[in-house]
């Protein structure tokens, strides 16, 4: 059997703002407007040179006439007539676009029991989706895994939701990431930790990255359901205020609890080196 593979119209290269066309290449613009104006000027040519006229005003005649035609004429009518060949470069790159392999990040709770994640993981398969990198943290109902996943071209987030909650994984997540995510976790931690280390004030920005979540003044009024879900993170500083740090719809896990708390500590660190030396 066949597979269909759709090709976009040129129409759907437009700008959503200004509804432009991309700038077609120079060579293909060219033979555009050679075809739409020859016959043109062709009968233009054979009309004037017909005439009885004096050679400088048929010189002038037509140089005007070839000018207004490819101005008015031309150019325009040849990028209607020849769109989808003026196009075709720009329409090929669409469509290894729609078919290229695209990164996701998923996170879902899943049994801590012999052979839930297989399970999960032919789910997957189904939809030729390849595992990049996983890591794995218990919590009270289970084990939540994080993935970082290849699909090809053309799965939705809502096709990788469903095919995670079909193979056992419960309050399932996703969301686009990009390469970045393939750096392993402790890496990622290693990383932050020396930023901190080098500057103690990077802590709020460092464990909001660590956690992919979003940091929040410490005053803000925060829904009761979101601390019960587990959603809100509160990590004691080295100064006065909190660190208060948010994922909505993805809750906290002890570990990543203890990854902030430990982060803080460093920060805390040093701080107080920094005082006993400038004390000194």
């Amino acid at each position: 059997m066949s597979t269909f593979t759709h090709t976009p119209p040129p129409s759907e290269l437009a700008c959503d703002v200004c509804g432009r066309f991309p700038e077609p290449p120079r060579i293909r613009l060219t033979l555009a407007n050679v075809a739409a104006m020859l016959p043109v000027e062709l009968v233009v040519h054979a009309l004037v040179v017909g005439t009885g006229w004096p050679l400088p005003v048929k010189v002038a005649l037509l140089a005007v006439t070839a000018t207004a035609l490819v101005i008015w004429v031309a150019e325009p009518g040849a990028r209607r007539l020849f769109r989808a060949w003026l196009h075709a470069p720009a329409l090929r790159k669409r469509r290894q676009l729609d078919v290229a392999p695209s990164l996701w990040r998923a996170r879902a709770t899943l049994p801590d029991t012999p052979g839930a994640l297989e399970h999960l993981t032919h789910g997957l398969a189904r939809l030729q989706v390849n595992i990049l990198a996983i890591q794995a943290q218990p919590v009270r109902s289970g084990v939540v895994d994080e993935f970082v996943l290849s699909a090809p071209g053309g799965i939705t987030e809502q096709d990788l939701v469903e095919a995670l909650s079909r193979g056992g994984g419960e309050a399932a997540r996703v969301w686009p990431t990009t390469p970045l995510a393939l750096v392993d976790g402790p890496t990622l931690a290693l990383s932050l930790a020396s930023r901190v280390a080098a500057a103690p004030a990077e802590l709020p920005y460092a464990a909001a990255e660590l956690l992919s979540a979003q940091r929040v003044p410490a005053d803000r009024s925060i829904p009761d359901a979101w601390h019960a879900a587990r959603t809100v993170l509160k990590v004691p500083t080295p100064w006065d205020a909190p660190l208060v740090l948010i994922r909505p719809g993805v809750p906290f896990t002890p570990a990543e609890e203890a990854r902030a708390v430990r982060l803080a500590e460093l920060a805390e660190v040093v701080e107080r080196g920094a005082g006993r030396l400038t004390g000194a």
